[in-house]
């Protein structure tokens, strides 16, 4: 498949044909290299789609490798997730999937070799110590009194680091670089610290484990990368990528190039925060359909078409900024109106009743699953003298702008016929339990003989024919468009970013509805079956239209 060949040009890939037509490279070998510490979220299918993009566009190779030094935080199961995210969105990996980890025996072998020029000591400050130590952005650090040790003496304390003689927060490796820096990644970074920790992929092998600093750069390195891409915030930290190739024995150097990274309204992209959302029980999981990670949007009815489409709409940058939900509602919504099927579900029903069918009468009416795509074929909808619609679909009396069903007036019943109400019927509490109308036998797929005018057009569902489901409206998991800058972001949380509907009632073909595969609830909007729930439970995947804060018409 190719999914990058009529994406915009951006400053990446104009270095990427300079260094292609200088001869500089000969191809292009990119790499996705996420933590293994949570799920991936939309910000990551930005990466992906570049990483991988660029690499198909330019018939390259993309590695997938997963950055794990931090075993505490780091599980098969993120790994797992991640590579069901990646190939879901319609990439693929070159090769075998690569770990850092893969690399330790390598990394210590680079580490021994700085502290052997002189480049890295055996430091045994406190980690609160080196924080004093490393001074603040206006004024400079302080050398430990442990950074002039002997190589010898580094050497035989690294062994025993590695041996597992100090413990945790007692000694760790540091560069000798400069204390004096105007940039804080290059005061003399810590570049491995002790952790007695299981490690996922190795086990208990090591109890030292190297830095991300000192990790990612020697990776892409080892892995032939010739275009490192990373987000803005790691820009500084390029100058320690350099140093740190620059200063060992290894053949290949690539470049790093930061790109803006992906900000959303009402969402958060932190995946500490999404963690504390998880572990705190305000989603169901990392796959709540209100999460902005990809297997949430998948759970929810997001296409991997319309996450794409969003990635190459934003575009690729050094400017950051903050995208409008509304951007990436509008690309699923392009989708699906497109491409999803169409069926009828009655969400808050109400019993109608038409008087002048016979009882027990049953009638097989045809409806399109799409109405511009008639290679989608059709369905059969069972039509009954008992029906249910919407309750917001009925009055007893309105306006001329209300275009539905009114007491004493027609509608027509979507791809059926017309009806018109005669009476209603009531509970001792005022709520109408009953709708009686009679229908005009004469007007399936037709205006009415006589002339009338009947505009308004009203779902349905029979009332013996269909399939009870629960619905759940899912709306924005955030009340404000900025809550990673709340005082509290759990506090913004909207109260009703959930509400459920037990009562709905859906046409018979819904019943055998693949789950997370989208469609259009005819006036309501584009639902999907839920993955997780044994019973029928149908997500909201996004309105028909964009309502969001303004007056419901």
């Amino acid at each position: 498949m190719s999914q990058a060949d009529h994406s915009p040009s951006n400053f990446i890939r104009q270095i990427i044909d300079e260094d292609l037509a200088s001869g500089k490279h000969q191809s292009v070998q990119t790499r996705f290299p996420p933590e293994p510490n949570g799920y991936l979220h939309i910000g990551h299918a930005k990466s992906i789609c570049l990483n991988f993009g660029i690499a198909e566009h330019y018939q390259g190779k993309c590695n997938l490798r997963f950055d794990d030094t931090n075993p505490e935080k780091e599980s098969v199961e993120y790994v797992e997730s991640i590579k069901r995210d990646v190939q879901w969105l319609g990439f693929q990996w070159s090769g075998d999937i690569h770990y850092s980890s893969d690399y330790f025996e390598m990394l210590y072998g680079y580490a021994v070799e700085l502290i052997e020029k002189g480049l890295a000591y055996v430091d045994e400050l406190t980690p609160e110590q080196i924080r004093e130590y490393r001074g603040t952005l206006t004024s400079p650090g302080r050398n430990s009194p442990y950074r002039d040790r002997p190589v010898e003496e580094n050497l035989e304390l690294f062994t025993r680091m590695r041996n597992g003689e100090f413990k945790e927060g007692t000694a760790c490796l540091r560069a000798k670089i400069d204390m004096a820096s105007s940039f804080m990644v290059m005061r003399d970074p810590v570049i491995y610290r002790v952790r007695f920790a299981h490690h996922h992929q190795t086990g208990d092998q090591w109890c030292i484990y190297p830095m991300y600093d000192f990790t990612h750069c020697i990776s892409d390195a080892l892995e032939g990368i010739t275009h490192s891409l990373c987000t803005l915030e790691f820009q500084d930290n390029r100058r320690l990528y350099d140093w740190v190739l620059d200063n060992i024995s290894i053949d290949c150097h690539p470049r790093q190039y930061e790109f803006s990274r992906l900000n959303l309204e009402y969402t958060v992209m932190s995946k500490r925060k999404l963690n504390q959302l998880v572990t705190d029980g305000h989603v169901e999981g990392w796959n709540d359909p209100r999460m902005p990670t990809i297997s949430g949007l998948r759970r929810r009815g997001y296409t991997p078409a319309a996450i794409r489409e969003f990635c190459r709409r934003i575009g690729v940058t050094k400017q950051d900024n903050t995208v409008e939900m509304g951007m990436l509602e509008a690309c699923i919504r392009d989708d699906l109106n497109d491409n999803a099927p169409r069926a009828m579900a009655v969400l808050r029903p109400v019993r109608l009743v038409i008087e002048n069918l016979a009882e027990g009468h049953e009638e097989i009416l045809k409806a399109p699953n799409h109405p511009n795509k008639p290679e989608m074929g059709e369905r059969e909808l069972p039509f009954t003298r008992e029906i249910f619609i919407d309750e917001a679909d009925f009055r007893e009396e309105a306006n001329k702008k209300y275009k539905r069903l009114v007491l004493g007036k027609e509608v027509r019943l979507r791809n059926a016929y017309v009806i018109k109400a005669e009476r209603v019927e009531k509970d001792e509490a005022g709520n109408i339990t009953t709708i009686y109308c009679s229908y005009d036998p004469d007007t399936l797929g037709k205006d009415p003989a006589d002339g009338r005018k009947v505009k308004g057009v009203i779902h349905w569902v029979s009332a013996s024919h269909g399939v009870p489901a629960e619905v759940r409206l899912y709306d924005r998991l955030f009340a404000v468009p900025n809550p990673g800058a709340a005082e509290s972001f759990e506090a913004a949380l909207n109260p009703n970013s959930l509400q459920v509907l037990s009562q709905a009632v859906v046409e018979p073909s819904l019943a055998a509805a693949p789950a997370e595969r989208a469609c259009q609830f005819e006036r309501e909007g584009y639902f999907c079956r839920d993955s997780e729930s044994d019973v029928l439970v149908f997500n909201l995947t996004v309105a028909l239209r964009d309502s969001w804060g303004k007056e419901d018409a």
